[in-house]
């Protein structure tokens, strides 16, 4: 008798999609569903490196005993040897050269700590000058500090009342200062510490009004070899620019342009980059390269572009605070750009100066930045503290986040189930992550509470490194295969832990998927 066929069932077959880590950066710019597939949608407490994205390193406190906020550090740094490193806080300037407690002040009786600076070498010896447009400025010879006025010795400035000169920058040999909430810069002779100042009102160049913010050098190939341009912003967004060697003479001096950019943040808003001049305003960070070549309303020119949204707020909510300013640490291809969210506390957004990708920093709460013999040092309160030298904030654990972009994995209209998730994470230490799985741009994070004890068991949509490893010497790879559920049309994992005394790299992230039908 014949029988009838069987009908052949095929089982559902699980496959592996890999992605990188998010080595592009965090992107607080486009579409959560356009998103390319190495951006962040968060990334904290990381930073991106080429190849991979790492748990930043931390701070230890340097110099102790400070009382207040340190709002100032500066670094002298004569031609050879001798560097010295000095912290203002109230009414006081400490050296803060050596780690430990601080000794007595080298400077009292300050009425503010918000100094400007530069360093600036004549035949006379090397000079640290500060002015914050209150009091005298002070200048340091390598040895001694003196009070600048119009009478003092051995060096005094006459034709300005100097409590008032608020910024100072070189330029072509001559020292420059801004006057306080006003359109006058001031200028001394050449190659000169002091003398006759002599003053241009830039009132007739900035239409817009206002008064002159700072002053910047600006050095640019315009195709004719090396060119040194003065910089000046004023307060309502208007950049003039000059070239020139001796502004007392039509044939060496000379405007080059009057253009628009966003209003400026704080005194500290200009930094040289890459042979370029940077500017924090509105707009966010913009190379002056670009920025003064095309419409204020192209914010596609600007360094934070990527991040331009995030930007927007912090610049709404936050303008107002002491402490916006700039900073690079070219050891490590970091620039940063602090962020005083309140008087105690800041966010440094970070960006690597090789791949242009953009992560945030929270810990540390600066005041302050300054590159002090190659490193990283920064201002908070009661200390000048050292960046970057260990993998804890002052003994604390470092908290990181991280939600990388969401994947359709080249198939939109088709329902995914995450069954595993396999985050590719070298480290040299003990840890314990909390692991997650979004989707369809949810970007809840993962629920617990992250610690070095091993955590047991797992909640809905959320798996939990539930293993604690210990490595020593060379990073080793953490590779195992974690239960995670998620289900939806596009897929992002999301990573949450606190480090301590430990390295962690994420290179790429691994997941084990069923197809589900096409809707």
């Amino acid at each position: 008798m014949r029988k009838p066929q069987r009908r052949l069932t095929r089982s559902q077959i699980s496959r592996t999609l890999s992605v990188p880590s998010p080595v592009s950066g965090w992107n607080a710019r486009d579409s959560l569903a356009e998103m390319a597939p190495t951006d962040a949608v968060s990334l904290d407490n990381f930073f991106c490196s080429p190849f991979d994205v790492m748990v930043r390193y931390g701070f230890s406190e340097w110099a102790t005993g400070i009382p207040g906020t340190v709002n100032t550090v500066v670094s002298y740094s004569p031609p050879v040897g001798g560097t010295k490193m000095f912290a203002a806080s109230g009414k006081d300037i400490y050296e803060t050269t050596n780690p430990g407690a601080v000794g007595a002040a080298v400077v009292t009786g300050m009425t503010s700590d918000k100094f400007q600076h530069v360093n600036f070498g004549t035949a006379g010896g090397n000079f640290l000058y500060m002015v914050n447009g209150t009091d005298a400025p002070q200048l340091y010879n390598g040895t001694t500090w003196q009070a600048v006025t119009a009478v003092s010795a051995p060096v005094s400035i006459t034709g300005v009342t100097t409590s008032n000169l608020v910024h100072v920058a070189a330029f072509q040999s001559r020292l420059w200062f801004v006057e306080k909430n006003t359109t006058k810069v001031w200028y001394l002779p050449a190659l000169s510490v002091g003398g006759a100042a002599l003053s241009i009102d830039l009132g007739a160049w900035f239409s817009r009004g206002g008064y002159v913010m700072a002053m910047g050098n600006w050095s640019l190939d315009a195709g004719y070899g090396m060119d040194d341009y003065a910089v000046f912003v004023s307060s309502e967004g208007q950049v003039a620019v000059f070239k020139g060697t001796d502004p007392a003479s039509a044939s060496t001096w000379g405007l080059i342009g009057i253009y628009d950019v966003g209003s400026p943040i704080g005194r500290r808003c200009m930094m040289k980059y890459a042979g370029d001049l940077t500017l924090i305003c509105k707009d966010g960070l913009a190379p002056l390269s670009k920025s003064l070549m095309s419409s204020r309303v192209n914010s596609k020119e600007m360094l934070t572009d990527k991040i331009q949204h995030v930007v927007s707020d912090y610049t709404t909510l936050y303008a107002s605070n002491f402490g916006w300013e700039t900073a690079i640490f070219p050891q490590e291809n970091m620039l940063l750009l602090n962020v005083p969210t309140s008087p105690t506390t800041a966010y440094q957004l970070v960006m690597n100066t090789i791949t242009g990708a953009w992560s945030r920093f929270i810990g540390w709460n600066a005041a302050c930045f300054e590159l002090h013999d190659d490193e990283l040092f920064f201002g908070t309160s009661g200390a000048v503290c050292k960046a970057w030298d260990t993998q804890a904030d002052n003994g604390v654990n470092i908290d990181f986040e991280a939600q990388q972009s969401f994947n359709y994995f080249g198939a939109r209209s088709q329902l995914k189930q995450v069954k595993m998730l396999r985050p590719l994470i070298s480290t040299d230490g003990a840890l314990s992550v909390l692991l997650g799985v979004n989707t369809d741009f949810d970007t809840t994070p993962p629920t617990g509470i992250p610690s070095f004890t091993p955590t047991v068991g797992s909640a809905w949509d959320i798996s939990v490194w539930d293993g604690v490893d210990t490595w020593g010497g060379d990073l080793s790879i953490k590779k195992d295969w974690q239960t995670a559920f998620g289900l939806g049309y596009c897929i992002s994992a999301h990573i949450k832990g606190s480090a301590r005394n430990s390295k962690l790299r994420w290179a790429a992230t691994d997941y084990l998927v069923d197809d589900g039908g096409v809707i």
